[in-house]
């Protein structure tokens, strides 16, 4: 038994993602221990410039844990046991410790999140070895078009949810379109990854639908991650007469920017990145700069949807994170969580849990209403293997005490999801 194994539901919590640094078995649920045994991998980045996407790991992984114990296949209980491994936000790392998971641990179902960079290279290796998998959190079209899918084939044993390009323009348009801004030169930040390079593809990524609205993406070109100097882009910016920015970057590389820009005089009055301002503790470390920086926003505390395997709302489980690490709720608590539901949802259906192949039958018949919206696959082109979540987007703004919140402040895309206040452009 590893040493995790034996950790306490409080000492877990307070370790929060440092204690998922090393690989481990997280969770096991023993009350079915008499019953049939479905082992599930599960791959983020606990660890480097992405390990804010598993930051909330520790959490769902007891909570799943527990409701665990209350699964059945055929009549009879079922031990699942729950694998993790860091990816350590490296692509090589994530494919690496999938193939550990499927070679050394024997799953029987690899679940994975946090961008192109994890989700991608496990996909791809459980593609090779023909073990279903399950991945979130990373726009459909990086993972699809990102592993050379092809739309008229498809995947045959990898699955994915999430939101896609077309929805984030869509939403970052709606913003802009508030902000009352005249200029319509867009300061474009892409880097060099699977990421940056779909959202400046020329006609997949921003630029074609901007230009269809009358905007011009202003792209110096991609930039390498971990980037300590964005003068040139800066420079281009400022003589562009840029008033906004969006792009995709990673926290560090935004702090970075965000600083230079400050210092070299370019004060734009809308700021739409997506990745890198996704979770409070980046905002916090930007301290009155961080107000007012807009995002896109694919889980809230107010999205109206519940558990199907804890039957809490989507304010009940944001609220229990918080009440049990001490920390503000963060977007992919939901999609984490959700990655559980449907493992749940397959231990349960599976003809034969120890069969790969009626257990990927049962990841392809998926038809789950998740704490983030319904998830059936099946659809034409990518859709056999995507299915889209709903978004909308918002704004960080700042209490009186300088605490972040995330607010809504665009629904116009979804609008069962309720908007919280409204845009107020930076420095205004």
């Amino acid at each position: 038994m590893t040493k995790l194994q034996g950790l306490s539901r409080r000492s877990l919590m307070k370790g929060g993602a440092a204690l998922l640094a090393a690989p481990a078995i997280l969770g096991v649920n023993r009350a079915g221990a008499a019953g049939a045994a479905f082992k599930v991998g599960y791959v983020s980045p606990q660890t480097g410039p992405l390990a804010g996407f598993g930051e909330a790991d520790g959490f769902i992984i007891e909570a799943a844990k527990a409701a665990f114990a209350n699964v059945t296949n055929n009549g009879e209980p079922v031990t699942i046991e729950i694998i993790a491994k860091d990816s350590q936000s490296s692509s090589n790392r994530a494919a690496e410790v999938t193939t550990e998971l499927i070679e050394s641990e024997g799953v029987q179902l690899v679940l994975a999140q946090g961008a192109p960079d994890t989700t991608n290279p496990v996909a791809d290796q459980c593609e090779l070895s023909e073990t279903p998998c399950i991945t979130t959190i990373a726009p459909w079209q990086p993972y699809f078009f990102g592993r050379n899918g092809d739309p008229a084939t498809g995947f045959d044993y990898t699955y994915h949810f999430f939101w896609g390009l077309e929805d984030v323009i869509a939403n970052f348009l709606d913003l802009w379109d508030q902000s009352g801004i005249t200029s319509r030169n867009v300061a474009g930040l892409f880097p060099n990854d699977a990421d940056g390079n779909a959202w400046g593809d020329p006609e997949l990524g921003l630029p074609k639908p901007l230009a269809d609205r009358g905007y011009t993406v202003i792209d110096p070109g991609r930039y390498q991650v971990m980037n300590n100097d964005f003068s040139a882009q800066i420079a281009a910016f400022k003589e562009a007469g840029c008033e906004i920015v969006t792009g995709n970057m990673i926290p560090p590389d935004f702090a970075t920017f965000w600083a230079q820009a400050a210092q070299q005089g370019f004060n734009p009055k809308v700021v739409t990145i997506g990745k890198a301002l996704l979770f409070p503790s980046v905002i916090e470390s930007l301290g009155a700069r961080g107000d007012g920086l807009t995002s896109e926003i694919w889980w809230s505390p107010n999205h109206p949807f519940a558990s199907s395997l804890s039957g809490q709302t989507a304010g009940q489980l944001a609220a229990a994170y918080e009440a049990a690490t001490g920390r503000g709720w963060t977007q992919p608590i939901g999609f984490v969580h959700a990655l559980f539901e449907l493992a749940a949802d397959v231990a349960r259906r599976t003809a034969a849990l120890d069969d790969g192949a009626a257990v990927l039958e049962a990841v392809r018949t998926t038809d789950l209403q998740t704490i983030v919206g319904p998830v059936k696959w099946g659809g034409e082109g990518p859709f056999r293997n995507v299915v889209r979540t709903p978004l909308v987007a918002g704004q960080w703004q700042l209490d009186e005490a300088g605490k972040p919140n995330l607010v809504i402040t665009t629904n116009k895309q979804n609008p069962a999801i309720p908007t919280g206040g409204n845009l107020k452009l930076i420095g205004g």
